[in-house]
């Protein structure tokens, strides 16, 4: 799980690189970094489907097309935020996502919401406050992109869900990966400049990287319980600020740091909630 928090972070970075912080001639729009994350990864997802030898099974199509549209958001939004402010600020406003998955569980999958997971919920909730303060000067518009990424990660979260108690793992990264960047291109072919050869190698690091990302998230999340490993995924917020310091010189101020670290706590408490309601489940 920290490898995967190494690689999310990792990502976050090369985005912000690409998108102007890196010295180049031109740098490319966060939509074009958002098609390097799909391309490379659906090459990566299209040579382990056809060297083992996979079949489809089953294929809900629906809902890969909202999975897919609500995984191109997230990704765009939360490049386009890192473009633009300092990564650990959105990275910890990306992760009220969960906030977003429990309230359209209960809508959509009907799942009960129990006094202690809304208190969680309200510790993560105030810690987006403090780290966005609206209404003051330190707010950021640019906070906006992150949490919209976090209403979409949500969002994604739940199809993801749904999908996970139909179809195989394997099928659904492939062919989340392979319609992404149909829509990616699509959608990148509107602001496209042509990338230099460093900036096609650094695009294809974003792509492998989250592909990294996933199969460690994945494989942590078979081996521990979600409480035990999840608290793990926020070491992402250290090393995002770790790296956006040691290339670009930014750092988070207090009053943004208190609040991811508010976030983060929340996080944890409702991971464990989680973790208590599956027990009581089985």
């Amino acid at each position: 799980m920290t490898l995967a928090s190494v690689f999310i972070a990792f990502t976050t970075v090369m985005a912000k690189g690409l998108t102007g912080a890196f010295p180049a001639e031109t740098s490319l729009h966060p939509l074009q970094v958002g098609f390097g994350r799909f391309l490379f990864a659906a090459i990566l997802w299209t040579t382990i489907w056809f060297a083992t030898q996979q079949r489809f099974g089953p294929v809900n199509v629906r809902l890969h097309a909202v999975r897919v549209v609500l995984g191109y958001l997230t990704s765009a939004a939360i490049f386009w935020a890192a473009s633009l402010m300092v990564l650990a600020d959105a990275t910890a406003i990306s992760f009220l996502s969960p906030v977003v998955t429990l309230f359209l569980a209960a809508l959509i999958l009907r799942e009960r919401v129990g006094w202690r997971r809304v208190m969680a919920v309200a510790v993560m909730v105030t810690g987006a406050m403090i780290l966005l303060r609206p209404g003051t000067s330190a707010f950021q518009p640019a906070a906006l992109l992150a949490l919209f990424a976090a209403l979409t990660g949500g969002g994604e979260s739940i199809a993801i869900k749904m999908l996970t108690q139909r179809e195989r793992l394997l099928q659904i990264l492939f062919i989340n990966n392979v319609l992404g960047m149909i829509l990616a291109t699509a959608i990148a072919s509107l602001v496209w400049v042509w990338p230099t050869p460093m900036q096609w190698l650094q695009l294809a690091s974003v792509g492998l990287g989250m592909a990294v990302a996933q199969l460690s998230f994945i494989w942590a999340m078979r081996q521990v319980e979600a409480s035990v490993i999840m608290p793990f995924i926020y070491t992402s917020l250290l090393f995002a600020a770790v790296m956006d310091f040691w290339l670009f010189g930014d750092l988070p101020d207090r009053w943004a740091g208190v609040g991811a670290v508010v976030i983060v706590v929340g996080g944890i408490l409702l991971a464990w909630q989680e973790s208590q309601r599956g027990r009581r489940r089985a």
